[in-house]
């Protein structure tokens, strides 16, 4: 089976690297008792609990290496050292700046969740409108917190912000957007993470809090606002609480909080598929943003709900309508993650809903799609596009596996591996071993040659390595080949597009990430797609995608290939 997608992730191998908790705290002062079970705390009380485990350098060392070491997977890795305008604020070190990664369970809610509307012709910052009907949704755990507190948070929805910590709300945002909102390279993208917004989560409809109102930090226990209310012209300053919302696994104190949440177990550590008959896990281009994105987003209430009937193939991560004008119809590509193949008879059944309905015209909405299946991206737009139009050359884009120069050719793209001596060793014991695409991601049948030729199992394709440089770095690659999707593609791609491709426009936030950035970035190159993207703030452009494709392993899947491909215990030839 050809491999149909790979995984694209941050760096979470810190958690799953440390080992059981050798020392626990006594129970009569121990603080995770005090917040076990609870879904929602204090932020106090839950860096209380993360303050109970002492500092162990042993621990550090050992994260800290290994992260190091899985960055010689990641291509982004030296493009990062000098991003161009207006990405600036990508540009860092990752090397330099690994002892600041950490890892967290709580995620902190604020009960006044801001928005940026444009009102009688002036742009501001304000308490979102219908934030109680929103905040209302996580219940009485939350808030009645805030009952408890006598702190009227209901009467804040709608209010002008003024201030936020003493800072104008933009510059506020502006200090969120650098130093908290990350992933997207585009200032403007990440502006409009720090805000309130809606998606898809899951298969359903959701509104995401934003990194102001729902950070993964437990540091901060409250904000100050400078507001003035709804039916009031009087000024005001309030210092609003912050309620943290456990994320993690069940525990009862620090012992078993740790066992939960921290030490490595069989489900976050990889195996040697060899010994346990198994097969690999299909993985996928997309981000994940840690815990952020899915913890900080609730459901919608139904009169937020479109209020027209969805069309047929709307019961997956793609939402289709039919505007009033009975011409115009939507998709709503929620992300190209969730069922491989429901996701494309979703498209075919939309676009013949469409068709049979007279729709001349099609509007695609990404707003925060983080990406997914990059085989399904590459469907989405074979699907528009036509099976005739044939390679579309000319799509240049960064992504990543162990290292990716990408130009997309038909279904899939035409690539290179980054060659680090680790990936050239895992190749070659895969080629010794007889191992093949059904239970490695290394194996040269996973792709195929840039004629179309499949490539034999057994043939070594990133050694001798191929030389690269980039920001002055030396980062050599294997010979160049492509990876196919078309062989996965189960419902039938039409031979000429189902509209007329200038019909076909694209909307969003700038929150498109991975696959959702390579399908944007391919319809506006090949075909001249226009992309329209609302939010930021004033005078600040936003770009139209927020960060080129990117695809990587997680860390049990970096480790279930180093250890089926008998390499568990090598060491690295520096430390030889």
């Amino acid at each position: 089976m050809p491999l149909i997608a790979r995984l694209a992730s941050s760096i979470t191998v810190a958690a799953y690297l440390l080992p059981h908790l050798t020392s626990a705290v006594p129970s009569a002062t121990d603080p995770c008792v005090k917040v076990a079970g609870k879904a929602f705390v204090p932020p106090a009380d839950a860096l209380a609990c993360y303050k109970a485990f002492p500092f162990n350098e042993t621990l550090r060392q050992n994260v800290l290496t290994s992260v190091a070491r899985v960055f010689d997977f990641f291509t982004f890795e030296y493009y990062y050292l000098s991003s161009p305008p207006p990405f600036q604020e990508s540009t860092v070190d990752i090397r330099a700046t690994m002892a600041e990664l950490n890892s967290t369970q709580y995620a902190n809610i604020l009960p006044t969740p801001p928005i940026t509307v444009e009102i009688d012709g002036v742009q501001g910052v304000y308490i979102a409108f219908d934030a109680v009907d929103f905040i209302s949704l996580l219940g009485t755990n939350y808030t009645s917190f805030f009952d408890s507190i006598g702190f009227d948070w209901k009467r804040l929805a709608g209010a002008k912000v003024l201030q936020i910590n003493g800072q104008d709300p933009y510059a506020y945002v502006d200090t969120i957007a650098n130093t908290v909102s990350g992933n997207y390279l585009d200032h403007g993208v990440r502006v409009n993470s720090v805000f309130t917004s809606y998606r898809i989560s899951g298969t359903d409809f959701s509104q995401r809090l934003g990194d102001l109102a729902g950070p993964m930090d437990v540091t901060q226990t409250s904000l100050t606002f400078d507001l003035i209310p709804v039916n009031s012209t009087a000024a005001e300053t309030v210092t609003v609480p912050y309620l943290a919302n456990y994320l993690g696994a069940p525990f009862t104190d620090s012992a078993s909080y740790w066992e939960a949440n921290c030490a490595a177990n069989s489900g976050t550590n990889g195996v040697d598929l060899k010994a346990v008959a198994g097969t690999r896990r299909f993985a996928m281009g997309n981000i994940i943003d840690n815990l952020k994105s899915n913890s900080n987003a609730i459901g919608l209430p139904s009169q937020f709900l479109p209020s027209i009937p969805a069309v047929a193939g709307s019961e997956g991560v793609i939402k289709s309508y039919i505007l009033p004008d009975n011409k115009t119809g939507v998709m709503f590509v929620g992300s190209f993650v969730g069922d491989y193949f429901g996701f494309q008879a979703d498209v075919a059944s939309a676009i013949t809903a469409f068709k049979e309905a007279g729709v001349t015209q099609l509007l695609i909405d990404l707003t925060n799609n983080g990406g997914g299946y990059v085989c399904l991206g590459q469907y989405l737009h074979q699907y528009l596009s036509g099976s005739n139009f044939g390679y579309p050359y000319v799509f240049i884009h960064t992504i990543t596996l162990l290292r990716y120069h990408a130009q997309t050719l038909l279904s899939g793209f035409v690539s290179t591996v980054r060659a680090n001596p680790l990936a050239q060793k895992i190749v070659a014991a895969e080629i010794e071993l007889g191992l093949n695409n059904s239970l490695t991601y290394y194996s040269g049948d996973n792709f195929a040659f840039v004629n179309g030729t499949q490539i034999p199992a057994n043939f070594n394709y990133i050694t001798p390595s191929l030389p690269f440089i980039v920001n002055d770095r030396s980062d050599p690659t294997s010979q160049r080949f492509h990876d196919t999707c078309e062989p996965t593609f189960l419902e039938r791609v039409p031979g000429n597009p189902p509209f007329h491709l200038s019909k076909v426009a694209i909307v969003n936030n700038g929150n498109c990430a991975s696959t959702c950035a390579m399908f944007s970035t391919l319809m506006y190159e090949r075909h001249g797609t226009k992309i329209a993207v609302f939010g930021g703030k004033p005078g600040e452009d936003v770009q139209f995608k927020g960060m080129a494709g990117n695809q990587v392993l997680e860390w049990i899947d970096i480790d279930t290939e180093i250890k089926t491909a008998g390499l568990k215990n090598l060491k690295k030839d520096s430390d030889a």
